[in-house]
């Protein structure tokens, strides 16, 4: 590729990126990009993805973790050291699988708190809308005139 071809491309590449990134236009009818809202902010919406974590996400990811440990570990004693000898593959495998776990562990505990706080949310919520219903149904003094 000659160099006038790269400078080409590049310069379309900027100028496509520039493109995108324009902001002196009017925003969308309805504010956003999009058409529908992305945050679910209803109670129901956040108990179906706290159900999604609980069922499929956190049993996949124990599920797909438990099936890579054996895999790898067959794999790394399968091309350990015999009779003194071994691939520089297995300890190699070893540390990434390692590195992995830590990785698979913190995803579990991330989608743990995930859950969490969208049980929660959900109940801090209710509870304000519960407190500001509350407030807004209290008598006014300008009612009693």
């Amino acid at each position: 590729m000659a160099w006038e071809e790269w400078d080409q491309i590049k310069a379309e590449v900027t100028t496509r990126q520039a493109d995108q990134m324009r902001l002196n236009q009017l925003a969308p009818e309805r504010g956003g990009g999009g058409t529908t809202p992305d945050l679910a902010s209803s109670p129901a919406k956040k108990q179906a993805a706290v159900k999604a974590i609980n069922d499929d996400l956190e049993p996949g990811v124990e599920r797909d973790g438990k099936h890579a440990a054996v895999s790898v570990s067959a794999v790394v004693k399968e091309f350990g050291a015999r009779d003194g000898h071994g691939w520089d593959t297995s300890g190699a495998l070893k540390k990434a699988h390692e590195a992995w776990e830590k990785q698979v562990k913190m995803l579990r505990g991330r989608l743990a708190t995930e859950k969490g706080l969208l049980s929660a949310t959900a109940i801090g919520l209710q509870n304000n809308d519960i407190d500001i219903a509350g407030q807004l149904a209290q008598q006014s003094r300008i009612d009693g005139y």
